[in-house]
């Protein structure tokens, strides 16, 4: 135990969430935009326990910005559950680097299982920059098991999409930076999924970042379903924002 502790001092961040009805569905169960949005916000934790803030790493030119994720559901989370939420950095991956996360109950029994990939862009010039780039700290790497798919590439074929609308970024969809919030997408896949699978608690869920939204911007929501899940792209006025799929 004492071990485990050293570990996750030198590289982790762990934390209680309770999640409250906001975080869930009409079936109390855990929405994927309140997953995604923890994601981004541990990491953000993790690093200012370091007194490495949002502010700090601007000042510096040397922010990351989230690219991909992958989460795997266990066992669903509902309204009332406290999860210990435990975020750890997993390497370098060429252009990205690694983070992966657990979230577990009280009773220690795993619920989600998450890994993301991040890029370090220079804020002023949007200019992406490799990992070793990074000045702020040494950029870790802990070999930890963990049960969750790799992040993956997402591409939907040009043929045979469906058309799900389109979905107009307002001002609530904005963070801090002016942009469309990376949780905010996982509620724009589930506003745009066929009615059949909108109730149905996902198994895994993977999502690509490709393009920053902003307020405004109009996306065109498309549609794939296959063997392997439901596929979701949104198009905005400078290209592909996001795609992402989710396995049922």
């Amino acid at each position: 135990m004492e071990d485990f502790k050293q570990r996750l001092y030198e590289n982790g961040y762990f934390r209680q969430e309770e999640l409250v009805f906001w975080d869930c569905g009409p079936d109390q169960r855990v929405r994927a935009a309140a997953l995604l949005s923890r994601l981004g916000a541990f990491a953000g934790y993790d690093y200012d326990a370091r007194g490495l803030t949002h502010e700090a790493l601007w000042a510096q030119r040397e922010v990351f910005l989230l690219s991909r994720a992958a989460l795997r559901i266990h066992d669903c989370p509902r309204a009332g559950d406290v999860l210990d939420i435990t975020t750890w950095e997993a390497g370098i991956k060429g252009t990205h680097m690694g983070r992966n996360y657990e979230m577990k109950d009280r009773q220690g029994r795993l619920r989600v299982s998450a890994r993301t990939d991040w890029i370090l862009v220079d804020p002023e010039t949007r200019k992406i920059m490799r990992p070793s780039a990074f000045t702020a700290k040494p950029l870790l790497r802990d070999d930890r098991p963990l049960d969750c798919p790799e992040t993956r590439r997402i591409v939907l074929p040009p043929e045979g999409r469906e058309d799900l609308g389109t979905r107009r970024v307002r001002w609530s969809d904005l963070d801090g930076n002016g942009h469309l919030f990376s949780g905010n997408y996982g509620d724009i896949v589930w506003d745009a999924l066929p009615e059949d699978l909108q109730p149905r608690v996902f198994k895994e869920f993977y999502i690509n970042y490709s393009r920053e939204a902003v307020l405004g911007d109009q996306l065109k929501l498309d549609g794939f379903r296959d063997e392997t899940g439901y596929f979701v792209e949104g198009l905005g006025p400078r290209g592909s924002c996001f795609t992402a799929l989710c396995v049922f």
